[in-house]
């Protein structure tokens, strides 16, 4: 599961900031509920998805993707409780000399450290209560509050629930934390955001986001979710807009959750040319999208609205060059056709029809230039991550027995469906694979060294079976202490071959690789296996067809829907077409 990261926290202040005062816009009416009416709900405006390319989308809590082996995907959007976690409020950890141990122990037990650790627990527990017990307590004692202290608290009460108590006292406190000269920093910032969306004015929320930049702190994306799902949620769709342009302006990209917003605000204010533009970025940033953005777009395409939009008579030539311009699978030349839309769930067959309205999805090829582009930066992280002179000698060896037709994760194919490690199901997919190949040429096995020395490795039909992949330059052993995720992706890259393997490729080491290139290519080249004692071996192929949201050049389109690691179930897709358009295909 994906959840959006909070990361943590480092404070960058220019010589000269703008007061502190200068933050509030807006001063809240007092309010008076007594503590014990508070109740602890999910902080609104926080939305997780589950993948963000996918982002896309683990960001809230800290945690990102489940390594990939087994793990599952959610295909909902989640309004989500925002974890205090180290992840999300702890500032960077900082390089210390030594000290003894009584040094060690009095700054442990300074009142400072106890109250991090107590508010800690607070947030843990979701316990506004006791934090603002503990606070009160704090200043009757004269107890220093640190950045830290400030940002747990505003958590709290940004996610407390109450209309009321909660939003005033996080305001309250912003303040004192103004009158104490602790200067804020990003979560400082999103916290008091999210209060100000608590009592209904997503324009302080952007007003805060706008003033970050004069105190030297650079919004994220969380940064700007307060005000974005703010005015969304409103219905003002021009101000969701201008928080969209500001985002972009600091470098900061929209993922599903924001996309999906905009697109919901922008069909609902019937702004036809504003849903053609989102559905175009969910296209080159996300791809497939979860139920909850599929349902917005099925919404849009049975309305009104957008029965109305579309021209009748079209370029045709104009939209084949953006067909070619685009490489395939889009046109950008605006809605095509009039009418009602024919709105349905299908799949594909196993060549990319339509099952419900026949028409054949594309394939959008990959520029070689960028495979070597990718190639080479994937080289350059292995060379930071792993020791350099184990990688390099790994490319010399490439260069001299590849490139291969295919390669394989030796250590995921031999441990699927299995409890130990088994040299027969790895042998038995090497072999389909050669058989598959036009060259006929073994494909590339990569084993961690241990793998080929210890083990299963020992018996000796095991050995006979290693020995003879090694002599055919099939077989490569990565070193003690190396990470042979590296090993094998790059070398499928480099050999612009497919890759065997049934690892999701989700975790940090895959993030690095970025969510433009890598997700396409990953469509492209990875073979999936399944294991079973009725049916053997089976491999699924790379889709023939591209799986991304598709315009037609009759006007079609067909939006994929997420699916979970069962290979078995069908992806769904979201088909819309008017007559006209499936009168020009059949």
């Amino acid at each position: 599961m994906l959840i959006r990261r909070m990361g943590n926290f480092s404070l960058s202040l220019p010589n000269k900031t703008p007061p502190f005062s200068a933050l509030f816009t807006i001063t809240p009416a007092p309010f008076h509920l007594p503590l014990a009416q508070i109740q602890f709900l999910n902080p609104i405006h926080t939305k997780k998805f589950p993948h963000t390319n996918q982002g896309r989308c683990a960001k809230a809590s800290g945690m990102r993707g489940v390594r990939g082996r087994d793990g599952q995907r959610e295909s909902v959007i989640q309004k989500t409780h925002l974890s205090t976690s180290s992840a999300f409020l702890q500032e960077p950890n900082k390089k210390t000399t030594p000290f003894n141990r009584s040094a060690k122990k009095a700054r442990r037990d300074a009142p400072e450290s106890v109250l991090r650790h107590q508010l800690d627990q607070c947030s843990k527990h979701g316990d506004l209560q006791e934090a603002l017990r503990l606070y009160e307590e704090a200043k009757l004692n004269n107890v220093s509050l640190n950045v830290h202290h400030y940002n747990v608290l505003l958590y709290l009460c940004s996610g407390s629930g109450s209309e009321g108590f909660g939003i005033e006292k996080g305001f309250e406190i912003f303040k004192q934390m103004g009158v104490n000269g602790v200067a804020p920093n990003e979560a400082t910032f999103t916290s008091v955001a999210r209060l100000a969306v608590a009592k209904q004015d997503p324009e302080m929320a952007f007003d805060l986001v706008k003033k970050m930049k004069g105190f030297g702190v650079p919004p994220k994306l969380r940064s700007y979710g307060p005000a974005l799902f703010g005015f969304c949620d409103k219905g003002m769709a021009d101000k969701a807009y201008e928080v969209d342009v500001h985002m972009g302006e600091s470098g900061v990209v929209a993922e599903e959750a924001e996309l999906s917003a905009l697109l919901k605000v922008s069909s609902l204010s019937k702004r036809e040319e504003k849903v053609y533009e989102m559905m175009h970025r969910l296209r080159a940033s996300v791809r497939q999208v979860c139920e909850e953005t599929a349902g917005i777009i099925e919404d849009w395409f049975k309305s009104e609205s957008a029965a109305d939009v579309g021209v009748q008579n079209w370029d045709v030539g104009k939209v084949k060059e953006g067909v070619v311009k685009g490489g395939g699978g889009w046109h950008g030349q605006g809605w095509l056709g009039k009418g009602k839309w024919n709105v349905v769930r299908a799949e594909m067959d196993s060549s990319g029809v339509c099952r419900s309205c026949g028409e054949k999805l594309v394939c959008i090829d990959i520029d070689p230039k960028e495979t070597e582009n990718f190639a080479n930066s994937l080289a350059k992280l292995a060379c930071e991550r792993e020791v350099k002179a184990n990688f390099v000698q790994f490319q010399d060896w490439l260069q001299r027995h590849g490139p291969f037709d295919a390669v394989v994760d030796g250590a995921n194919v031999g441990l699927i469906s299995q409890r130990n490690f088994n040299f027969s199901q790895l042998r038995c997919v090497v072999n389909k694979l050669q058989q598959m190949s036009e060259s006929k040429k073994l494909p590339l096995v990569i084993l961690h060294k241990n793998r080929t020395t210890g083990g299963p490795a020992q018996h000796p039909n095991n050995k006979k079976l290693l020995e003879s992949w090694k002599k055919a330059g099939a077989l490569y052993a990565t070193p003690h202490g190396s990470n042979d995720d590296w090993y094998w992706l790059y070398a499928a890259v480099s050999s612009k071959g497919l890759l065997l393997t049934n690892d999701e490729m989700r975790d940090h080491l895959f993030q690095l690789l970025g969510t433009s290139f890598f997700p396409r290519w990953k469509e492209k080249h990875q073979i999936r296996m399944i294991a079973s004692r009725d049916d053997g071996l089976k491999l699924h192929m790379p889709p023939p067809y591209s799986i991304v949201i598709q315009e037609s050049e009759q006007g079609c389109w067909h939006v994929p829907t997420l699916t979970g690691d069962d290979l078995e179930i069908p992806r769904q897709w979201v088909c819309a077409t008017r007559r006209k358009a499936l009168r020009s295909i059949f």
